[in-house]
């Protein structure tokens, strides 16, 4: 398998809420980014239980058809659009990692 045909995911982990309405505007952003993007979301805010490190409000895992792809769906113009929305809703940590 060639890396190009590699899954990736990009996981954001919420640590705190900050605002609740600016979170609303970006879930109503974040969902109209998806568009033209092939994501395809596989956790989204579930039952979790962390078993090691510091609690976490909630966590969210969307799957992609390769690496180059996630990247190019958070740099899309519309998500950065949406991001603006989130840094100011809520401290998050998000990475993407290429799956095997």
């Amino acid at each position: 398998m060639t890396d190009a045909a590699k899954p990736a995911y990009v996981i954001l982990v919420r640590d705190r809420m900050i605002d609740a309405e600016e979170f609303a505007a970006y879930g109503a952003k974040a969902r109209e980014a998806r568009g033209g993007h092939a994501v395809t979301p596989l956790a989204f805010y579930g039952r979790q239980e962390v078993l090691e490190g510091p609690q976490v409000e909630g966590a969210v895992i969307l799957s992609f058809p390769s690496f180059a792809e996630a990247q190019a769906w958070y740099r899309s113009p519309a998500y950065q659009a949406a991001l603006q929305h989130r840094l100011k809703g809520a401290e998050y940590r998000v990475m993407i990692v290429e799956g095997v």
